[in-house]
Parts: C-alpha cells; structure tokens; sequence
C-alpha cells in the first residue's frame, strides 16, 4: 500500500465524516426544533417510545445525540426512567438507517447527489431549501468519500501483513473489543459501521469476522451518553447503564445464538453485497434485541437501579447547580437546535423568576414566606445565567445567517433581563421576612396597593408566556399598557406613603422600604418590556411556535 493510498484513505474517511455530518446538520433544520419537543411530550406508551426513538434517531442520524437528550431529560425529571428505556431501544433501531443508505450502490451518481445539493445550498435563497440542500450534498459527499476509501484499500487484499492481521480478529471477543474501542474514539456507531462496509466492499474482511466487530460497535456508541452523564445526577447516569445493558445483553444473545444457527450463511444468502449484509445484520441486531428485551424494558431499569441504588437524598428537591434541563453542552448539534435550546431555557428561567415575584410579593400581603424556596430558585437563576454565558462561547463558532445571528443576540439579552428580573424577587423577599432588618410593616392599605400590582405583573407574565409574532396577536401592546400602568401606580403609591408618614400613620423607615419595594416592582416590569421587545424586534418568541 503506497503513500498515495493512505492519503486517499484518509481523504476519503475526512469526506465520509463531513458529508455524514453535513447530512445530520440538513436534516435537524429541515425537521426543525420539533424533535425534543416530541421526546419532551411522549407519553409512557411503550412502543410509541420505540417508535419516536427509531423516527427521530433516523432524522438525526446518531442514536448517541438522541441518548444524550434523554439523559437531560431525565436529570431534570422530564422523564422517567421507564420512559427513557423505550427512546433507547427506538434509537438503537433507528441508527441503523445510515448504513442501509451506505448499502446503495450510488458511487457512480454520488457527484450527481452532492450537485444537486450544492445548487440548492448556493443558488437559492430559502432556509428550508438549503437544509434540503445540505441533506444531499453531504450524502452525495458520503458517497464519494465511501468509493475513495474502498479504491485506497484495494492493495491491501495481496498484503501478507494485513491479512494475518484480519485472521486474528476472527477471535469473537477480540473483534467485540475492537469494534467498541473504534467506535468509542470516533464516537458515532453509523460512522463506524460505514468504515466497516468499505472494507467489506474492498474484500478485506468476511462477514464472519465482521459481525463480531458489529456487535461491538454497538456497545461503542454508548461512550457519548457516559460522557454527557459525568456531571449529571444518579438518574440520568442510570438512564446510560440502560443504553450499555441493551447492548451488552444483546451482544451475548446475538453471540450464543449464531453458534447454534447459520446466521452468516443467512445474511451472505439474502445479497451477495457486502455492504448491505453488513448494514442488513446491523438492523437486525438492533431490531430483534428490541423485540426481546421490549417485554423486559421495567426490568431493565429496575437493574439500573440495583447497579447505581437509590439514595435517600434523590428524593429530595433537584439542587441549583444541576445541569440545565434543555442545553447539552457536549452535544450543540446545529444552530437550530441550538436556538430551540436556549427559547425553552429563557422559558423555564422566566418561570422561575415570575414564581419568585409573585410568592416575594404574596409574602408581603400574607405575611408567609418559604426563604429556602425563594434563595433556591434564585441560587437556580444565577446559575443557568452562568452557563448560558459559556453555552453562547459555543453556539457563536457555529455557522449561522443573519436572522439566526440576530435570534441569539436577541436570547442573550433576554436571559440577562430574566436574571436581573430574579434579583428584584429576591430584593422584595428581605422586605417580608420579619426577622431582616429592613421589613416592611404592612397595613391593609399597603396590601391592597401590592395586590394590584401583583395581579398587573401577573397579566404581564402570562401575556408574555404566550406572546406569538403575527399581526393578530396584540400582546406587545396590552404588556406596554401595563407597563404604563405600573408606572402610574408606582409613583401614586409612593406619594401616598409620604402622605401616610406626614400623617403618622407609618414611620420614615416604612417609607423608604415602599419605595424601595416599588422601585423594584417598576424595575421588574420595564425588564419584562425589554424582553418582549426584543421578541418584536427579532420577530422571535421564547415558546416553541
């Protein structure tokens, strides 16, 4: 094998991985930011958990970026355990796809697919059309890298070394081995399997070895969810202890029953094409393994949790500096996804906050107040503030166009109006608590002036919850209203607390308390204003359309 070979080889594995890599981009904007929304809303329905994990692992074309959702999924409880086990089996099917597409015989009209696609991206000005584009420039780029390799390993079927090198992998175990460590250091079983079939295709590896390497590649692809699971709760590393037992479990059937059945000669017998007995025994492995254990998937989470126990503290309240619930930042993925992310953080960070102001307020008319809820939430707040900061330091290396660009700048300026929102709620909490030196005395006028504000904050909160962009909607305008109306009572509410000091009725500290309090009241709704501005001027909305 010549030095030019090995430059085609490794020219050819570089296209394979971009072009594969360009296709999953395509088809995560063509889908939009559907996909964890559906994972978010599936219901404990077994087999409609297969199917999502199969359809949407099928979109992405990587069943580690579908595990490592339902890992954050499940370490901020938006899914159970139990749930968690039906995506698994569904994503593990549903990776299979990218080596049936492999399979197909397209070298010859690969340029033609990867043309067709570059048009599409380079001449047309829409953004559904050039993920469109995308999708078949990178799967003819696939093609063409897929022919490159398979032409480069050629000289290696008269190589002396290379063959005693591919006798010793007809050991099972050691073929298992190898199949998972490869697969392991490139992270992606498709990619793997893909590499598999053009040494197939050159001749350089039988079925018999190939279907122990299979297996392994399967247990490989686990390592991207354990790396994602290291700062994640027990849960969620119980969810990867799923995905490594299907694997292995399936690996040991798969391994016991080919001693007793012909299976090789089965798959050698249905196509004579190399790569497509490759891609047809990856699919059947991940589809019987499901079948099998699907009956088993309970019992499979309970072993979870007999390898990692439950510990007494689980059950508690979700700490502050847990992972953030919808952002991975190991697994950006594409701009897309990336904007869908932080829309549902900001929402689930605004949801925090409104709770903080209105139990901060309802402590000052009712005189109740739970601090450690409050300083929790707030702890939470500043938290996902923090990462969001280092999250952005990401998302701003990717590719993006200018509306894309704008929707970004846009969240980061929301996501610091919602933290500065929390410091309000947090401010107005020490004017409730009896023991703080600075609390407010409350009398059933000063209640009465806070309820109305109260209920003018929550109108707003709702309005902006449910804020959409169309011409129908006048959300903008009635929050402006409000927002004038704050104004309006703030500065009244204040002066009749002067009028109450000149008249005895409340000392001066009460005094420069309620101006405090309105201050922050007045603060929280012009930040409130700031953000649905930025919706209007960026024609974005922080729920998902």
């Amino acid at each position: 094998m010549t030095f030019s070979n090995i430059l085609a080889l490794f020219g050819g594995l570089a296209l394979f991985l971009y072009g594969m890599h360009m296709m999953s981009i395509g088809l995560e904007n063509s889908a939009g930011n559907r996909m964890k929304t559906i994972l978010e809303k599936l219901t404990s329905n077994h087999f409609l958990g297969v199917l999502v994990g199969a359809l949407i692992t099928a979109v992405i074309q990587s069943s580690s970026a579908t595990t490592v959702m339902v890992v954050g999924f499940v370490n901020s409880r938006l899914m159970t355990l139990n749930q968690a086990v039906w995506i698994i089996m569904g994503a593990n099917i549903g990776t299979t796809i990218t080596g049936q597409l492999i399979a197909l015989d397209a070298s010859r009209i690969a340029p033609l697919i990867a043309l067709f696609g570059v048009i599409l991206v380079t001449f047309i000005k829409s953004n559904k059309l050039n993920a469109i584009g995308d999708i078949f420039a990178g799967l003819g780029i696939l093609f063409i890298g897929m022919d490159m390799m398979k032409e480069a390993m050629i000289p290696l079927q008269d190589s002396p070394m290379f063959l005693e090198a591919i006798t010793t992998i007809s050991n099972p175990f050691l073929a298992v081995v190898i199949g998972a460590l490869f697969t392991a250091l490139i992270q992606s079983s498709s990619a793997s399997v893909g590499i598999l079939q053009a040494l197939a295709l050159g001749g350089l590896i039988p079925l018999s070895s190939s279907i122990y390497i299979i297996f392994g590649q399967n247990i490989g692809t686990c390592i991207t969810a354990v790396l994602a699971s290291l700062g994640a709760n027990r849960m969620a590393k119980r969810t990867t202890i799923i995905h490594l037992s299907f694997n292995i479990i399936g690996t040991i059937i798969f391994m016991i029953a080919i001693q007793f059945i012909p299976f090789v000669n089965w798959m050698v017998a249905f196509t004579s094409n190399p790569a497509q007995q490759i891609a047809n025994t990856h699919t059947i492995f991940n589809i019987t393994t499901s079948i099998l254990l699907i009956p088993f998937g309970n019992h499979l989470a309970k072993l979870a949790q007999i390898i990692m126990p439950i510990h007494p503290e689980e059950s508690e309240e979700v700490d502050y500096n847990v992972p953030l619930m919808f952002i991975d930042k190991h697994n950006i993925g594409s701009v897309t996804i990336a904007i869908s992310s932080l829309r549902k953080e900001a929402q689930a960070m605004l949801e925090l906050a409104q709770k903080n102001i209105m139990d901060s307020i309802q402590a000052l008319i009712n005189n109740d107040v739970d601090i450690k809820k409050i300083e929790k939430r707030e702890k939470r707040i500043d938290f996902i503030n923090f990462q969001i900061t280092d999250y952005m330091s990401q998302v701003s290396l990717l590719n993006k166009n200018e509306q894309e660009s704008n929707s970004i700048n846009a969240l980061y300026k929301c996501f610091s109006d919602i933290e500065r929102i929390g410091d309000h709620a947090y401010n107005i909490m020490q004017y409730a608590v009896d023991e703080h030196e600075y609390h407010l005395t409350k009398t059933d006028i000063v209640k009465e002036e806070l309820q109305q504000l109260l209920d003018l904050l929550q109108k707003s909160f709702t309005l902006l919850h449910t804020y959409r962009t169309t011409p129908q909607n006048d959300s903008y305008e009635k929050i402006e209203r409000i927002e004038n109306r704050i104004d309006e009572l703030t500065a009244s509410y204040r002066q009749k607390q002067i009028d109450r000091l000149y008249e005895k009725q409340v000392d001066a500290k009460d005094c420069v308390i309620y101006s405090e309090i309105m201050t922050d009241i007045e603060r929280i709704s012009d930040h409130i204003m700031n953000i649905i501005e930025e919706c209007k001027r960026n024609n974005l909305t922080l729920t998902e359309d």
